[in-house]
């Protein structure tokens, strides 16, 4: 079967033939393309745990943030394709370099091609666990697909207001499908800790400067939902990043400090203490830029594969 012949992967159920090269929303076709693979060593303790994160960055967005901060690799085609082969030996590299796990960010689209690369990864030796690091606008055919080779889920809850979903993401019924998406995660896989996240969820909320009533709603329904579940991760490093070409409004400075100690009250109204909160350090120093080899500090990354560089 071809999940690429007629893509409805996403819950935008675009149609398109991407075997034949056709481009649904996603900008991508049946090519399996990636930006960057290496050891990241700046998301939360237990993703990162002692040896970091593997952390591989696929081509291509089903959503279309006009703040996101990868956006050379989301938007821009910063990247290069890989078959089935050069994608297992980039996830046992990074085993053998010490990362704790497999780290996927935005592979929505194209989860049939991760499917058959961890395939042949695990029998080729890969026993770290498999992160889907995604924006949580997942559709329930893709999760069906990954389900057999990820063991931790770390989606995105951006918004549950259809208004801020479509003016700042292009994505009107993203909370629908976002709901559902984290709900079906969690049936699928229960939390399990050790001096890493082995198994389970971990929802991960960005506040957006001037919208604290959307981050109010957001912690809302994972109190009622999600807690005891599944992990909660708040983002504060929200940064007005530009888009060239994209004239989208979006909030045009970091969180304020007033912002987030107000957040910290929401935790504390809501019972929510079962996770991470990030520091208040508005800083835009740490922005990745995809055209270096290395395109995070080096205190937190250390590349292995970059689509600039012929391995």
């Amino acid at each position: 079967m071809s999940y690429y012949k007629h893509c409805l992967l996403c819950p935008r159920r675009c149609g398109v033939d991407r075997e034949a090269g056709q481009r649904g929303y996603c900008g991508e076709t049946a090519a399996l393309r990636i930006g960057f693979a290496g050891i990241y060593n700046g998301e939360e303790p237990p993703i990162k745990g002692a040896g970091g994160s593997g952390t591989i960055f696929i081509s291509g967005c089903n959503v279309g943030c006009a703040f996101c901060q990868c956006f050379q690799v989301s938007q821009k085609e910063m990247c290069r394709a890989v078959d089935t082969g050069e994608f297992a030996e980039i996830c046992l590299a990074l085993q053998q370099k010490g990362a704790g796990n497999i780290n996927i960010v935005t592979g929505s689209h194209a989860a049939p091609a991760l499917a058959r690369g961890f395939k042949a990864a695990r029998k080729q030796g890969l026993v770290i666990p498999a992160l889907w690091n995604s924006s949580g606008y997942d559709g329930a055919e893709t999760l069906e697909i990954v389900k057999d080779f990820v063991d931790v889920y770390l989606p995105d809850l951006k918004t549950l207001d259809t208004t801020i979903a479509r003016e700042l993401s292009n994505t009107p019924d993203y909370p629908e499908h976002a709901k559902a998406a984290i709900l079906k995660m969690m049936e699928y896989r229960e939390l399990r800790l050790a001096e890493t996240m082995l198994s389970g969820v971990m929802v991960r909320h960005l506040i957006l400067p001037g919208f604290l009533e959307n981050t109010r709603q957001v912690l809302r329904w994972f109190a009622e939902n999600c807690r005891g579940r599944a992990l909660l991760s708040i983002l504060t490093q929200y940064t007005p990043a530009r888009i060239p070409g994209v004239k989208t409004a979006i909030p045009s400075r970091c969180i304020s400090k007033h912002e987030y100690e107000a957040v910290l009250s929401m935790l504390d109204e809501f019972g929510l203490d079962d996770g991470y909160c990030q520091e208040f350090t508005p800083d835009i120093n740490w922005l990745p830029d995809f055209s270096r080899q290395n395109p995070f500090p080096p205190a937190i990354s250390a590349p292995l594969w970059h689509w600039l560089r012929r391995h």
